[in-house]
């Protein structure tokens, strides 16, 4: 078995923590109690001092992030950027227009999934108009990659110590894998040549830390006795053996427990940590229709993509007949390209698309009175606010 390093008592000292050697009771004594004690948190963190002065990482901090903070800007580009180009000929814009029956059929479904909801207006009800509208939806995606750094530590267990050796290379120059791009994605990985190993600033290098269950002393008043020695007037108590206390059941009696930070290995790996992260940056504009459905509702559905562009640097969208779509177009590729450049590298791709959102109001009577519902996107879904036939219901 290991054997375990046995604290000093003023390395006890340092902790909070009073002599955690105990005498048992005698006969006919009173128990003895440790002397209570203020419990001890240690160290938050570890001390600023034990982290090197690295060549191109001076600014780095334990915990992530900077001085300056946030993330590393990337280094200007070493070849021209691609220039962005107008887009593919732009297709025939139009919408179809859904029939009569496939109204009624997505009305008919939408009923049946209320509960209080009486068909007879989907049977009965008479469609007196059907009016089409064009609602289209614009998307920008900017695929970036990301950099930041941060001291790190793990337990040493012989990991190589390369610190000094030579010069780290810069948080740019590390290369990263090859990320599935417009999918969000993270990479953690060691800076080379800034690994060293340090005592364990949690346990000051001990591999142990006095234990907050018995404040350090190894035991505990025994529950059965309450501390007395005695159960019931001169009855020894069997469960202590008259001590009036007992082994603490967390340390096992040692009055102190494995440090979680080294594991026990006395000594930490402190290296800077690279994270490299990818972000599909996406934004969305809908364009304001006449209809009367709300706009909120279209997020839930798909539509029927008229128009895809993928480049390195995307052109704004020219010649769609909507203005709206033109302006939102324009209004996103420069707030894409001017936010993130400056804090993340745009990966070789934004793309934009336009999708054709078809809405449908429906205008039908029944039993002599007007009501409107709406059919809208791929998937039919319908809304109305005003459906004719509802009753209380109740789950008994």
């Amino acid at each position: 078995m290991e054997s375990q390093p046995i604290m000093s008592g003023e390395q006890y000292k340092n902790y909070g923590i009073a002599n955690p050697g105990y005498m048992p009771a005698a006969p006919g004594a009173a128990a003895m109690f440790a002397p209570p004690v203020e419990e001890h948190p240690g160290p938050s963190a570890p001390p600023a001092g034990m982290f090197d002065n690295m060549h191109g990482y001076e600014g780095t901090m334990a915990g992530g992030g900077t001085r300056q903070g946030g993330f590393l800007p990337p280094p200007m580009p070493s070849q021209p950027v691609p220039q962005p180009s107008p887009g593919p000929e732009q297709p025939h814009w139009n919408i179809p227009s859904i029939s009569e029956d496939t109204a009624r059929d997505a009305f008919s479904l939408y009923v049946s999934s209320k509960c209080c909801y009486s068909s007879a207006p989907v049977k009965d009800g008479v469609i007196i108009n059907m009016e089409s509208f064009n609602t289209y939806r614009y998307r920008l995606e900017t695929f970036t990659e990301s950099r930041s750094t941060e001291w790190s530590h793990e337990p040493f267990h012989g990991q190589p110590v390369d610190a000094y050796v030579q010069q780290p290379p810069g948080p740019w120059d590390l290369p990263a894998k090859v990320p599935t791009f417009f999918v969000d994605g993270e990479q953690k990985m060691k800076v080379p040549y800034t690994s060293s190993m340090k005592p364990c600033h949690d346990c000051v290098g001990m591999g142990r830390k006095p234990c907050k269950d018995c404040a350090g002393s190894g035991n505990k008043v025994c529950w059965v006795c309450n501390g007395s020695g005695f159960r019931h007037g001169d009855d020894r108590c069997h469960h202590c053996s008259g001590r009036g206390r007992e082994n603490c059941a967390q340390c096992h009696g040692q009055g102190s427990t494995q440090c979680t930070t080294c594991r026990g290995k006395q000594q930490l790996l402190v290296f800077i940590c690279l994270t490299v992260k990818w972000t599909n940056n996406s934004d969305n504009y809908v364009v304001e229709q006449s209809s009367g459905l709300q706009v909120s509702n279209l997020s839930q559905v798909s539509g029927k993509e008229l128009f895809r562009d993928s480049q390195y640097l995307v052109y704004p969208v020219m010649g769609f007949p909507d203005p709206m779509i033109v302006q939102a177009a324009q209004r996103l590729v420069g707030d894409h390209q001017g936010k993130f450049s400056r804090t993340s590298r745009i990966l070789q791709q934004q793309r934009q698309t336009i999708e054709l959102i078809p809405v449908t109001k429906v205008t039908y009577t029944w039993k002599g009175k007007t009501y409107v519902y709406f059919v809208y996107g791929n998937e039919f879904k319908v809304h109305t606010d005003d459906y004719p036939a509802t009753c209380c219901c109740s789950v008994m």
